[in-house]
């Protein structure tokens, strides 16, 4: 009893040429995958950058809100 087969009979040139196209459809997914890797890479370098200086900017405000009160609490009381 002769199994049925699975995959549609293709000349031996269409199947290399079917290799060859799903090769070429393979190296591009790759290619792609490591640019899109490298560029997420990238983005979270860039992102942890940008909540450092979030952070120093946030202490400098702080810092210059302290100083703000202590001057103000040092200057006299305006008369009405």
């Amino acid at each position: 009893m002769a199994l049925p087969n699975p995959m549609p009979s293709i000349p031996e040139s269409g199947i290399e040429t079917e290799i060859a196209a799903l090769e070429r459809k393979q190296a591009s997914l790759i290619a792609h995958t490591r640019a899109l890797r490298a560029a997420n890479e990238a983005l979270r370098r860039d992102l942890a950058a940008a909540n450092a200086r979030n952070h120093a900017l946030s202490a400098r405000v702080n810092e210059a809100r302290e100083r703000l009160d202590a001057l103000l609490s040092r200057m006299p009381e305006a008369a009405e």
